[in-house]
């Protein structure tokens, strides 16, 4: 039996409900439990999905963490759709999803290629060791974002850096030829994305190795920077709810694994 399955017996919620499912007990969570999770919760997936990473640093942390999160479901690219209209709903408007770089809620349904629609914006791009759509790194959800076409197009494969010029479509956005810097409320959540992808693909299931630099213009290679800054982003703009929210939803309803350094923003210093 795998480590998750030790205690996912079955969908875990967000609240108090969700403590009580690690805990094995019956109790349900009342009707006006906040939408951010409880610390207990935290503190129970320490006990169970985390407990071979505890007390870990370094390469060793990182080797232990690749170990728990490449236990998932893997998606299609053509599933990804669906899961991204729960993963990423408005928590305003259940009808829309919110898009990444622009902050904009858009009906989940006007996704697509069309000017103006939202489609997959992968947050490592898909270029930066050639995997492409494929089942695996083409499609894990940790770092498929919902994005409005033409912005998705703006940022293209470029890396991560601060700098550039404001893109009018998406105001605190900036970009120029070699590297892309989103607005402040989501610059954490990137950072953590790329963190996790480094973590999740290392080499030995038949993808490219992944890794961060601290360099941009990285073409092709399985590479993605700027890392220095990518920490800073970290630091500076924590794990809201909306992640929080996100990551258990793509534990509890599709891929069954978690991004780490949402439970552990500390994590990211200690292995890099």
């Amino acid at each position: 039996m795998s480590r998750r399955h030790q205690f996912y017996a079955r969908p875990l919620l967000a609240t108090a409900a969700a403590v009580a499912v690690l805990a094995g007990t019956a109790a349900a969570a009342p009707a006006d439990t906040p939408p951010d999770r409880p610390a207990t919760l935290a503190a129970a997936l320490d006990d169970t999905y985390y407990q071979d990473a505890l007390g870990k640093t370094g390469t060793e942390l990182k080797a232990a963490l690749h170990t728990i999160i490449s236990d998932q479901t893997k998606l299609s690219y053509s599933q990804v759709w669906d899961a991204l209209k729960a993963t990423d709903e408005d928590p305003a408007n259940s009808s829309n999803v919110i898009l990444l770089y622009t902050g904009r809620s858009q009906s989940k349904n006007d996704n697509g290629g069309n000017a103006d629609q939202w489609n997959r914006e992968h947050v490592w791009a898909k270029s930066h060791g050639d995997f492409g759509t494929a089942t695996g790194p083409g499609t894990d959800i940790h770092h498929l974002r919902p994005e409005d076409v033409s912005v998705n197009s703006a940022r293209g494969n470029k890396d991560f850096d601060n700098g550039g010029s404001q893109l009018g479509e998406a105001p605190g956005n900036y970009t120029d030829g070699d590297s892309f810097e989103p607005r402040d409320a989501v610059k954490g959540d990137v950072a953590r994305m790329i963190l996790y992808m480094a973590v999740r693909y290392e080499g030995n299931d038949s993808f490219a190795d992944l890794e961060p630099n601290d360099q941009v213009n990285n073409g092709s290679a399985p590479k993605m920077g700027k890392l220095s800054v990518l920490k800073q982003w970290s630091q500076e703009d924590p794990p809201d709810a909306f992640e929080k929210r996100r990551n258990d939803v793509i534990f509890e309803q599709f891929q069954h694994n978690r991004n780490p350094f949402i439970d552990h923003p500390e994590w990211v210093g200690a292995i890099w």
